[in-house]
């Protein structure tokens, strides 16, 4: 996998990771050269990911889209679970250049799960149904099809992989072996809630959230803190509503359009082969862009620009 491209050097600030997507940074005391113990800056860029893979094509704006729509997202959660954010406005001493798509964080022990709640039944749920009947151990009703909508919502964890391996499905057990009952009840709890709440107001707004995934850490005190993003097109398919039909492929707002293209004759790459994937065209550029667009402008009611 193509690692990702040298972080930006930030005036005051100490780059300390990278992400797929999104870099970290501590904050330095400009008199004693110290590093802040509490916070960090989280930046997102333009990169995208798929078939854990960092591209070499970029998604222009993607960065600002992802930042400002998790931003509005947790306010709508932030009854349900405390969140990362130290503060919705980013300081004004965060450096011009990543403007819009940096937040100041709390520092957190992140759970070692990708929490997954799916609402409907597709990709790598729907192939392991077809296979088993199950979903990551939860026994599924039979006959159902791409994009049914499942009975309830369910919590079908995975591992969370170093970059550049693949996440492989958890049961329950699994993740109650990792972190224990009442953490793993937990988890799978506010899961289910996120994406009950996400989809309460995005089908007022003429979207369906199939599926998400979801980060925890855990603060100083021990509780669970929502933390990384929330609710965006890297993180869940966002379907049209007026559109959704079951047993076929839906019309998706996110990087799904990026998966499709990859996976095409079109593209010419051979994914088993393990070979990079090959740089997006400029029109798959241009949809992916414009389908961020259209999720962050549908949900939040706001005009990006």
């Amino acid at each position: 996998m193509s690692p990702p491209g040298p972080a930006p050097d930030l005036p005051g600030y100490r780059h300390v990771g990278s992400g797929k997507v999104r870099e970290l940074y501590e904050p330095i005391d400009p008199a004693t050269g110290a590093a802040a113990t509490d916070r960090l800056l989280l930046v997102a860029s333009d990169r995208i990911s798929a078939f854990d893979h960092v591209l070499d094509s970029v998604i222009p704006d993607k960065g600002r889209l992802l930042t400002q729509l998790s931003l509005w997202w947790f306010e709508q959660l932030a009854d349900l679970v405390p969140t990362h954010v130290i503060g919705t406005r980013v300081p004004d001493q965060v450096p011009p250049q990543v403007v819009g798509r940096a937040v100041m964080v709390r520092r957190l022990r992140m759970i070692p799960v990708e929490c997954i709640g799916r609402a409907y039944l597709t990709g790598s749920g729907l192939s392991e149904y077809h296979r088993t009947g199950e979903v990551c151990g939860v026994r599924l009703p039979p006959g159902l099809t791409e994009a049914s909508r499942l009975p309830e919502i369910i919590f079908t964890p995975t591992t969370k992989a170093e970059l550049g391996r693949h996440d492989e499905p958890m049961t329950h057990a699994e993740v109650e072996a990792l972190v224990g009952r009442q953490r793993s009840q937990l988890l799978a709890g506010l899961t289910t809630e996120v994406l009950t709440r996400g989809n309460a107001l995005a089908n007022a707004r003429g979207i369906l959230i199939a599926d998400t995934k979801i980060e925890f850490g855990v603060d100083a005190a021990g509780h669970l803190v929502l933390a990384d993003e929330v609710l965006t097109p890297d993180s869940s398919r966002f379907w049209p509503a007026q559109d959704w039909r079951p047993g076929r492929v839906q019309r998706s707002f996110d990087k799904q359009y990026v998966r499709d293209w990859l996976t095409s004759p079109a593209s010419g790459w051979d994914r088993a082969r393990g070979d990079p994937p090959p740089p997006l065209p400029e029109h798959v550029v241009a949809a992916t862009r414009e389908a961020y667009v259209i999720a962050y402008e549908s949900l939040t009611g706001r005009r990006f620009a």
